[in-house]
């Protein structure tokens, strides 16, 4: 990552799915201050699980997400921070910070994965400047939005 580039701290305002005439999609909308918010559209199965975190609500047996976060934990790895850092063609990427003593490393992952273990780890989501100014849309300009277990 050079130096020049700056990201702010934004959280997850919800999960919902997206409806329009295109039909539903799983939905996880990030709030990135002020009247700004970036919607990233997920697979139901990250939403579902992104949405748990958000709820604080254990499944019974562990999840993908639930697994990674408890095999960090185990091996004390540390996540450091969630970064989206890219908006190519319309497909957000993302890293992990993660660090283990005074050793760092950054691992790619899919958004949608980064905060369903970010949330569980209470950890920072950053998002790089350029890609807010590039998929912010304003509050009312957003699709109409379904609470995500209303429509399922």
């Amino acid at each position: 990552m050079s130096d020049h580039m700056t990201a702010q701290s934004c959280r997850v305002q919800g999960v919902f799915m997206s409806v329009s005439e295109m039909g539903a999609a799983p939905t996880v909308v990030l709030d990135a201050g002020g009247d700004s918010t970036i919607p990233i559209y997920v697979g139901l199965w990250e939403a579902i699980s992104i949405n748990n975190a958000l709820n604080s609500e254990m499944l019974p047996r562990p999840i993908t997400h639930d697994l990674i976060v408890d095999l960090f934990r185990r091996f004390d790895i540390t996540l450091d921070a969630l970064h989206i850092d890219s908006l190519e063609e319309g497909v957000f990427y993302a890293k992990l910070l993660l660090s283990q003593g005074s050793r760092t490393e950054v691992m790619d992952c899919r958004p949608s994965d980064g905060i369903a273990i970010a949330l569980r780890y209470q950890a920072p989501i950053m998002i790089e400047d350029t890609v807010v100014e590039t998929a912010a849309v304003r509050k009312d300009d957003l699709p109409r939005m379904v609470d995500l277990k209303e429509y399922l």
